[in-house]
């Protein structure tokens, strides 16, 4: 050590060769280590990436610090960078390992609620949300410099375990670059960080009307892409809808009827039962008469879907994939509220196989 406290300057394949196997021992006892690596000299090229380095270029506070944290992150010495709500946890490689911890204020509810007001029916779906393409109004909305979705200054608070006195020392410099590299790859990840669901960004029954009057007989949206962008499940030819609350009217044969008026029941099963028999399986009923089992919600409502994922402790994306659904489902379920919906005999199945796993 100098005079200053200072570690005496390490080569950088030295510092990355150390750094390689420091990690190696922590991979070896469950720790899932997210480097950042760049394909180029370039940090950050999407509109989300790019946004937010702009955007942390923008301060002059920021302007003495932040050349070396280029440095930093363009060499691979940000080793790991893991972004959850509210912070950023990371480790940068220096004269040894160093761990930085990013604190940052969720969005305020005000400008939410007016960045989705300034978006409505502008947003054509999550995909072109997540990729960028905006048009010119929705980018300088959710990108100002005060009012948009990067945080500001005073809304962030920086740690780092360094012997560096400043605020912002070149490891917490590297990372803030390298959260404008994984906004790259993982542009949701922004709205995780600030706290809010990007899908409420997209207005889905203007998208889909706007979507359905500019169709063509080139230019059809396929159920599945509906599926995937809007969260809409979609029942294929003669599928029967699991807590569907429209009940088709049944024309009973003159022959059932006649049983039925003498008290004798048909030998065939009518159709209204055959119906009632494919919308309640046996399976679900079985396994709800379990002393110890917590029952299945029967019928199923958005209410029902926020308590079991708030149950867990999930996000909406986390959840989905336990159910095997998308996001904009689990997003689209829970805006119902109290009101029941019906769900697709293999969604249903899937959903009653995860209650049993978590219950």
């Amino acid at each position: 050590m100098s005079y200053y406290g200072w570690a005496p300057y390490v080569p950088v394949a030295e510092r990355r060769a150390k750094a390689l196997k420091q990690l190696e021992k922590m991979k070896k006892k469950g720790f899932k280590v997210q480097p950042v690596h760049l394909s180029g000299r370039k940090i950050a090229d999407s509109f989300w990436g790019k946004g937010w380095c702009d955007h942390m270029e923008s301060f002059s506070d920021f302007a003495n610090r932040l050349p070396r944290g280029r440095s930093y992150v363009r060499n691979g010495s940000v080793c790991h960078l893991e972004i959850q709500g509210g912070g950023i946890k990371a480790i940068v490689s220096g004269s040894v390992l160093y761990n930085v911890s990013i604190t940052i204020l969720p969005l305020a509810k005000k400008k939410w609620d007016a960045l989705k007001n300034s978006c409505t029916g502008r947003i054509g779906s999550l995909i072109d949300l997540l990729r960028g393409r905006l048009d010119r109004g929705v980018m300088e909305v959710v990108a100002d410099r005060k009012e948009g979705l990067f945080p500001l200054p005073g809304e962030m608070k920086f740690a780092c375990d360094c012997p560096d006195w400043a605020d912002m020392c070149k490891h917490v410099a590297a990372v803030l670059y390298g959260v404008g590299a994984r906004l790259d790859h993982s542009p949701e990840m922004l709205f995780i960080l600030r706290g809010v669901n990007h899908e409420e960004l997209v207005d889905v029954s203007a998208a889909i009307t706007g979507a359905a009057n500019a169709g063509t007989s080139r230019r059809r949206i396929a159920v599945t892409g509906l599926a995937d962008v809007f969260g809409v499940e979609m029942a294929e030819a003669g599928e029967a809808l699991y807590g569907a609350t429209a009940n088709p009217t049944v024309t009973i044969p003159k022959a059932a009827a006649k049983h039925q008026a003498s008290g004798k029941a048909a030998d065939k099963p009518s159709s209204t039962q055959q119906l009632q028999k494919k919308i309640s399986p046996a399976k679900s009923k079985a396994r709800n008469k379990k002393s110890d089992a917590v029952p299945f919600p029967d019928p199923l409502s958005g209410n029902a879907i926020y308590a079991w994922r708030s149950s867990l402790g999930e996000t909406q994306a986390v959840f989905a994939a336990r159910l095997k659904v998308t996001a904009a489902c689990i997003s689209q379920w829970e805006k119902k509220g109290p009101a029941t919906f019906g769900v697709l005999s293999g969604t249903l199945s899937r959903l009653e196989k995860a209650w049993k796993n978590t219950r």
